[in-house]
C-alpha cells in the first residue's frame, strides 16, 4: 500500500483494533508494507484524533469505559466520515483555516497526501498534529489569549493576525445549528470565528447530525457566511432541504460501519 492511501490504510488501522483490542507496529508494517516509521506516525495520528491509544510496541483499542454505549461507539465513526468528506474539498497547495474543535481535529490524518499546504489554526493540539504528517504544511499559529472553555487562542491579537491573510477556505465546528438562523455555540467568544469567515472564501461547517435543531442562544455564523454543511447520513431529509433552501451546500458522509 503506497502513501497516497495514507487514509485508508489509517481507516484500516482503527478496524483492526477495534476488533481484535491490539494491534502490533511490527506486524501493520509487515501487512501494509511500509516502514515501522509510518506506521507510528500513523498511530500518534490515530491517538491524538481519540481512535486509539498508543502502547509499547503498537496500539490498542479505547477502554470500555469511554465508549460504553453503542452511541458513542458511532461518535468516533461519525467525525471520521465527516473529517474524510471535508478533507476531500481541499486541494494541493491551499491555504486553509481549521478552528478548533475535536471533529476538526479528526480532519488532520486526511491531509497527509495534500501537498503544498498552508495551514492557520487557533489550537495547540491541532498544531500537533499537523507537525506529525509526512508531508508537513506550512503552519501558522494565530496567537492571542487562551480560552481554555474552547482550548484555543481567542481575542483581539488573534483577530488582527486572521486579517492580515487571506484564505481559501475555513473549516469549523459548531455546538448546534439552528436550522433558521446558522451556526450556535456556547462560547460567548464568537468574534474570531467571524473574523475566520471573512477571511476566507469558503465557509466549511463540519458537524454530528445530532447537533442539528439544538437551538442554543450564541448564534455564530449566519447562513449567508455559509458555503458548505458537512454532516453526516443520519440527518433527517427535512432538515436538509430547510438548511439548503438559505443557499447552502450540503453533503452527508456515509458511516462506515465495521
Amino acid at each position: 500500500m503506497t502513501k497516497r492511501n495514507t487514509q485508508q490504510r489509517r481507516h484500516t488501522i482503527v478496524s483492526r483494533v477495534n476488533s481484535e483490542g491490539e494491534v502490533s507496529v511490527e506486524a501493520l508494517a509487515a501487512e501494509f508494507e511500509t516502514s515501522e516509521v509510518t506506521i507510528r506516525k500513523d498511530l500518534t495520528a490515530l491517538e491524538k484524533s481519540g481512535l486509539l491509544l498508543r502502547r509499547y510496541g503498537g496500539a490498542v483499542a479505547l477502554p470500555k469505559e469511554i465508549v460504553a454505549t453503542g452511541v458513542d461507539k458511532q461518535d468516533p465513526l461519525r467525525k471520521v466520515a465527516i473529517a474524510s468528506a471535508a478533507a476531500a474539498l481541499i486541494r494541493d497547495h491551499n491555504r486553509i483555516i481549521i478552528d478548533s474543535g475535536r471533529t476538526t481535529a479528526a480532519m488532520i490524518p486526511e491531509l497527509a497526501t495534500k501537498r503544498g499546504l498552508v495551514v492557520m489554526t487557533n489550537a495547540i493540539n491541532i498544531a500537533n498534529r499537523l507537525l506529525s504528517l509526512e508531508n508537513e504544511p506550512t503552519l501558522l499559529m494565530t496567537g492571542g489569549t487562551w480560552d481554555p472553555h474552547s482550548e484555543s487562542f481567542q481575542g483581539q491579537v488573534a483577530e488582527q493576525v486572521l486579517r492580515s491573510y487571506d484564505f481559501d477556505q475555513l473549516f469549523i465546528g459548531a455546538d448546534g445549528i439552528d436550522v433558521a438562523r446558522g451556526t450556535t455555540t456556547f462560547n460567548e467568544l464568537i468574534g474570531l470565528s467571524k473574523v475566520m469567515a471573512e477571511a476566507a472564501r469558503e465557509v466549511i461547517v463540519l458537524v454530528e447530525s445530532e447537533k442539528i435543531g439544538r437551538k442554543i442562544p450564541n448564534l455564530e455564523l449566519p447562513w449567508q457566511q455559509v458555503t458548505t454543511l458537512i454532516t453526516d447520513n443520519t440527518l433527517a431529509p427535512e432538515m436538509r432541504q430547510a438548511i439548503e433552501a438559505h443557499g447552502v451546500n450540503v453533503i452527508c458522509a456515509e458511516i462506515t460501519q465495521e
